[in-house]
């Protein structure tokens, strides 16, 4: 929202500020999003890029069976370290766990990238779901057999140059 409110300053153009984040900066971009939309930031945020997002502190099972390289200890860790003793509450507030707004009408489109073999993707599929029928425009990829993080384990594989230039085109394009 600072940018926002220094756009002219910064030489940006308010239509065309995007949030983006990635893990839990991802929980917190969507977390914003949902700020700006029930504050009615004007104009509007255009578009938010979520990569592999912490949403939900409600943590479910690991379902890969144990394939994860972000696996469910570090997912409670994390949510613990954030929220405290309100994790898994109904105290929590949706802008902390975005998975527990009542609805995503009204927000920006979402583009929503999340590995195969992630903690996180069961979360995220719920997430995009609530964003298919509200019908807001989504993007989404999944990939395919790879860990949360893999670009940091792997920065020169093809499917990690793959990933960055889909990520360019997706912050370059709304």
């Amino acid at each position: 929202m600072w940018v926002h409110n220094h756009a002219s300053e910064l030489h940006v153009n308010r239509d065309r500020i995007a949030v983006m984040g990635e893990s839990a900066g991802g929980g917190l971009a969507a977390g914003l999003t949902l700020l700006a939309r029930d504050r009615d930031l004007m104009p509007k945020l255009a578009k938010q890029i979520l990569i592999y997002p912490m949403l939900d502190d409600r943590i479910c099972t690991d379902y890969t069976g144990g394939l994860c390289f972000f696996d469910l200890d570090d997912a409670i860790t994390a949510w613990a370290a954030y929220l405290g003793k309100e994790m898994g509450t109904d105290r929590v507030s949706p802008y902390a766990a975005p998975a527990r707004a009542r609805t995503v009408s009204g927000l920006p489109r979402l583009y929503l990238e999340c590995p195969q073999l992630d903690i996180l993707l069961l979360e995220n599929l719920r997430y995009l779901q609530m964003f298919v029928d509200a019908k807001v425009p989504t993007e989404f990829h999944l990939l395919e057999g790879l860990p949360h993080g893999f670009i940091s384990l792997a920065p020169t594989a093809m499917v990690s140059e793959t990933a960055i230039r889909t990520r360019i085109r997706a912050m370059t394009t709304f």
